[in-house]
């Protein structure tokens, strides 16, 4: 697909972007790709692995700006990527995408009437801030779910609860990487090493990097008041803890008395007078006993 870059993106081939002497946008798949890089002017020696694309960055060769992208999927944010490579030059901008991210970012971009890419700037701004769009929505709706969870944190004494919190931990850990390293996608293409945008048209990839930082601290929060709900967690289990061994030590303490007149009685000695008839004095003393400790307990708010 190849689309020249105006106010309405226009479906051409290359050939007549070039006569036309307009800039282009390239989007190709893996295998299309060394072909479309020649035929641009970039000679690319074998295939392009996207499945060994692990980082966003960018880089910028003599001849090109070399880029890659590993944009986590919001539904499985722990699971797979999609996973983009661009290459950039004065002319051109080729996409390289087996997935269907790129597909349905071009498609949101030409539902707009106007600035869909009049240049290279305004068409990667347009590309990647469609990457981020949901992102906000996607941060609240984890911050929902934390909500939540802090106020469950007092009730439920399960073991689900931690279960529930480790998957969103790690998938803000994950999102707090790809954000800063998206802040620096933006910024190096800010620097404008090749010169290939002018100085009105970097504008827009300081907009990305604004962007692409406020999801950074944005998740960086999240991540704080996950542990803050893991610490409420950890201390109401504490304090049931607690109370469950403040009812045991009362228990043994009531029954602590009532275990030495066994003791003393279990003896059995001949000159023990109330062997004959000491039975029911034994059963008040200790009743007595009870009833004094669980009354002294509740004075105490013990109980």
């Amino acid at each position: 697909m190849v689309y020249e870059l105006e106010e309405i993106l226009v479906e051409a081939n290359l050939e007549q972007a070039a006569a036309d002497g307009k800039q282009a946008v390239l989007l190709v798949t893996s295998k299309e790709c060394p072909e479309a890089l020649n035929s641009i002017g970039i000679y690319w020696e074998g295939e392009i692995a996207l499945q060994k694309i692990r980082f966003c960055k960018i880089e910028a060769q003599q001849e090109y700006i070399y880029g890659t992208l590993s944009v986590p999927k919001l539904l499985d944010i722990s699971g797979s990527r999609y996973r983009v490579c661009l290459f950039i030059t004065r002319d051109y901008i080729v996409i390289v995408d087996d997935s269907e991210l790129s597909s349905r970012i071009f498609s949101k971009i030409r539902q707009r009437r106007i600035h869909q890419g009049e240049n290279k700037a305004r068409f990667l701004f347009n590309y990647l801030a469609e990457i981020i769009d949901r992102d906000y929505e996607m941060l609240d709706t984890m911050e929902q779910r934390l909500m939540e969870m802090e106020e469950k944190a007092g009730r439920d004494d399960g073991g689900n609860f931690l279960e529930k919190l480790t998957p969103i931990r790690r998938e803000l850990l994950i999102l707090r990487s790809y954000y800063n390293e998206l802040t620096d996608f933006a910024r190096n293409l800010e620097e404008n090493e090749n010169g290939y945008f002018t100085k009105r048209q970097v504008r827009f990839f300081d907009t990305i990097e604004d962007r692409a930082d406020r999801l950074m601290n944005k998740t960086a929060q999240l991540l704080e008041y996950a542990g803050q709900v893991k610490d409420a967690y950890q201390s109401a289990a504490d304090a049931r803890q607690n109370k469950s061994m403040q009812l045991l030590t009362i228990i043994s303490t009531i029954f602590l008395p009532l275990t030495l007149i066994t003791s003393w009685y279990g003896m059995n000695f001949k000159d023990m007078p109330e062997l004959e008839d000491g039975y029911p004095v034994v059963i008040l003393v200790c009743a007595g006993i009870i009833g004094f400790c669980i009354w002294y307990f509740k004075k105490k708010k013990l109980l």
